[in-house]
């Protein structure tokens, strides 16, 4: 549609015989906050890998600010401004945290913005500024959580992609990490955020998409998708019973 600035049309991906996503349409406004749900195995990491270049899909065309990426390979597209967070952090171990931020600098953007400087802050707005020159290792599951946000962060990106930010995180520093991406998003960042922490994704999103065997079954506001008999049996449901 007009005015996207990620989409989305007709991608289909499947892995031998088993269709993991599709066909399916996504997209995502600018400035948007984005809530992305659905039940294990219903097809959000498939779709974002497809969306972020992991891996291309079979069939459909992904589009970035109106040119088509579909064959792009991942940096290329970070280096446009599209974003992800890993749900498991993986920091380079041996580095600094500050060193952990060069080096997705060097690699996207070397010679496009003073590295250091930029690596501070970027570390400053998410509150590592401190720890900045301790190892990687060292630091807590909150703040490995804000170290995998702020090497997405470092390229500037247009779209942020946060995938499980808050997993395995206290009421409180989930709370922290909602702080950060709210304030991100009024820097102009839109973000998707993946999540199975309900209450959070009603919270910070204005639109919520549900997934189920790779296609998408609902769409809307957080009380219209809340309400949605179909996302209450598949995924509600789902929570009530583990």
């Amino acid at each position: 549609m007009s005015g996207d600035l990620l989409s989305a049309r007709d991608v289909q991906k499947s892995f031998g015989a088993v269709r993991a996503l599709g066909p399916i349409d996504f997209a995502l406004k600018p400035r948007e906050r984005l809530g992305l749900i659905g039940p294990n195995g219903s097809g959000k990491t498939t779709l974002i890998n497809c969306i972020t270049g992991l891996f291309p899909p079979d069939e459909g065309t992904i589009s970035f600010r109106g040119e088509d990426i579909t064959r792009e390979p991942a940096y290329r597209r970070a280096r446009r401004g599209l974003s992800r967070s890993f749900q498991i952090p993986r920091p380079f171990v041996g580095m600094t945290v500050l060193e952990n931020l060069l080096v997705p600098m060097d690699y996207l953007r070397a010679g496009a913005r003073r590295g250091a400087e930029r690596a501070e802050e970027v570390l400053q707005s998410v509150g590592l500024y401190a720890r900045r020159q301790d190892a990687a290792e060292a630091l807590s599951q909150l703040e490995l959580r804000k170290l995998e946000l702020a090497r997405a962060l470092v390229a500037e990106p247009l779209v942020l992609i946060a995938d499980e930010a808050m997993a395995g995180l206290s009421e409180a520093e989930i709370d922290d990490i909602l702080t950060l991406l709210f304030r991100l998003n009024e820097t102009g960042v839109a973000v998707v955020m993946i999540e199975h922490i309900m209450h959070a994704v009603m919270r910070f999103s204005e639109r919520v998409i549900c997934l189920q065997t790779g296609r998408i079954i609902a769409e809307g506001s957080p009380k219209q998708i809340a309400a949605d008999p179909l996302v209450q049996k598949v995924y509600f449901g789902e929570q009530t019973h583990r």
